[in-house]
């Protein structure tokens, strides 16, 4: 199992992706949205990073080393691609502040820990154990959005009667995320990987902090 975590745990996340736009994919495709262009580049470059996430994992598992080196290129494009489309769109439809939920807020300050992290993964991409790991939790910081949206096009929206069930599922899957990392760790080496236990630190943090801002 310790061989397929990162290959599960991506394959989860672009699931995610696909349910969470699947109104815009296949069950409203005529909104306004989907004639968006700055909407239809940032929905591509997002599922392109995801894709490309299952992929180079997928080689990875399957020591083809080669080409998981040449297609590295390929998936930093998709992440700044990501990262520049969600800041332009973000001032785009900025109107203040004070009018942002705690989440919004968090969310803001997870896109520059994503572009961050991106950054460190490229340059620790010799050092395997920090590269993989810098690109997941990365990935995991997307993850406010794309999984607000899942949940509410999935049966789980309808088996949730109240919002304090709702933001405990949310937060809960969320959550579950950083624990498997941490979990992968642990029972890999019985330790736990800085990049894990600092990206999950950073993660309570952000959340905690968004609340009172």
């Amino acid at each position: 199992m310790k061989k397929y975590y990162f290959l599960v745990v991506s394959l989860f996340l672009l699931v995610l992706s696909i349910i969470a736009f699947s109104d815009n994919l296949i069950t409203d495709v005529g909104q306004k949205s989907n004639s968006d262009p700055k909407f239809i580049i940032h929905g591509l470059f997002c599922f392109a990073w995801f894709i490309m996430l299952v992929i180079q994992t997928n080689f990875i598992k399957n020591n083809n080393f080669k080409a998981h080196i040449e297609l590295g290129f390929a998936g930093l494009f998709a992440a700044l691609g990501v990262f520049l489309s969600t800041i332009y769109i973000f001032i785009l439809i900025y109107d203040g502040w004070d009018n942002m939920s705690p989440l919004v807020k968090a969310n803001r300050f997870f896109m520059l820990g994503f572009g961050i992290l991106i950054a460190l993964a490229y340059l620790y991409r010799k050092q395997t154990a920090s590269h993989k790991r810098l690109m997941f939790v990365a990935s995991f910081y997307m993850l406010g959005p794309i999984l607000d949206r899942a949940m509410g096009r999935s049966f789980i929206d309808s088996m949730i009667s109240s919002e304090m069930g709702w933001q405990l599922t949310f937060f809960g899957i969320w959550t579950a995320f950083f624990i498997s990392l941490i979990v992968y760790d642990w029972v890999l080496s019985k330790s736990i990987h800085v990049v894990s236990s600092l990206g999950f630190l950073v993660y309570v943090l952000i959340l905690g902090v968004s609340m009172y801002l």
